[in-house]
């Protein structure tokens, strides 16, 4: 006979399914803004700005102090640097999100390494001393924490199941540290593949990374899954539409994803605002016509931030025009996220 579990245990998963649902509630999204120190560098560079410790931690406040980014976003996604800066009057970043209505988020994972055996694959590695981390970011004052698995279209059954394997152990870790989990196996869009092998390998990533954090006694309503849509590669000669986007998707997620998942929120995968916003759109008012369990929304970086980050490059007077330019990339998401079309919000 199994015992009964301890009544702390309960009371701490129970707040996790809280806090996985209110990250997609009322049309609200998540803002990945997570980007490493090199690649945020790298971005500043591309608009004539240093990629200086105080340019990143700039950009992102002006991201977050956004008037009425509470309205679209519920939670934002910061790397371990953003996470331990303070805004320009001295509070730390995870406070201020607090006072304005958002979560914190954190990601942890430490990139890709090759994986062994395998044709060019790759798995995502930061699995050790991760326990530890955790608990410092809970104390710092995050809530939620992510992990990117990276796929091509394609991959092979190896690869599809050691990425489950990392992100199902990292799922675990995450809900006995108290933090909620987002789950983002992504196959990349990069490639000339048509959207039937995006499906496929979308299929089997899902199947692999469920049956993991079965295995792992994760709990399915304390995480929030962040995949990617399916779609045809950027190079195919025949390019998705939103109505086929829409119906594979929905396709995939009805076969593979348990109905205790709060929310999916989808990740942008380098497709532009509108683009991933009239895709989204779409696949709410799909998944709507067939009833699903979950609430859809937006987990997007580039296609929230890039065209603020274009507006500012650096400079003091083009804040609030930056500010209006995801303030508009965030409305049309919002928008989408409820099925609605664009201006409804």
């Amino acid at each position: 006979m199994s015992k009964a579990p301890h009544p702390a245990y309960v009371v701490s998963m129970t707040n996790l399914h809280t806090t996985a649902a209110s990250l997609a509630t009322d049309g609200k999204g998540i803002l990945a803004a997570d980007e490493s120190i090199n690649t945020m560098s790298a971005r500043l560079a591309k608009v004539g700005v240093e990629g200086t410790a105080t340019n990143r931690r700039d950009y992102r406040e002006l991201l977050l102090s956004t008037l009425g980014l509470s309205k679209w976003v519920a939670g934002i996604i910061l790397c371990d640097e953003t996470l331990r800066q303070h805004t320009a009057d001295g509070t730390p970043f995870p406070q201020r999100a607090t006072a304005l209505g958002i979560q914190s988020g954190i990601k942890v994972d430490i990139g890709t390494t090759a994986l062994p055996f395998s044709d060019g694959e790759v798995v995502t590695q930061g699995l050790d001393g991760l326990a530890e981390r955790l608990a410092e970011y809970r104390e710092l004052g995050a809530t939620f924490a992510k992990w990117r698995a990276v796929l091509q279209a394609g991959a092979s059954t190896r690869a599809c199941w050691a990425n489950a394997h990392a992100l199902a152990r990292y799922a675990a870790l995450c809900q006995d540290a108290g933090l909620v989990p987002i789950v983002e196996p992504e196959v990349l869009m990069d490639g000339g593949h048509p959207i039937e092998a995006c499906q496929a390998t979308t299929a089997a990533i899902l199947s692999a990374t469920f049956a993991e954090l079965d295995q792992a006694g994760v709990d399915p309503a304390g995480l929030v899954l962040k995949p990617n849509m399916v779609i045809a590669g950027t190079a195919a000669t025949s390019q998705s539409n939103s109505e086929d986007v829409a119906r594979c998707t929905v396709q995939v997620l009805r076969d593979k994803v348990p109905a205790q998942v709060p929310s999916i929120a989808f990740l942008s995968g380098g497709q532009s605002n509108e683009r991933a916003c009239a895709n989204l759109g779409e696949i709410n008012r799909q998944a709507s016509q067939v009833g699903v369990p979950w609430r859809l929304t937006f987990s997007f970086g580039r296609a929230l931030v890039d065209d603020a980050l274009r507006t500012w490059a650096g400079q003091p007077g083009q804040v609030a025009e930056a500010q209006q330019a995801l303030s508009d990339n965030c409305a049309r998401a919002s928008a989408a996220a409820q099925g609605l079309d664009e201006g409804a919000v």
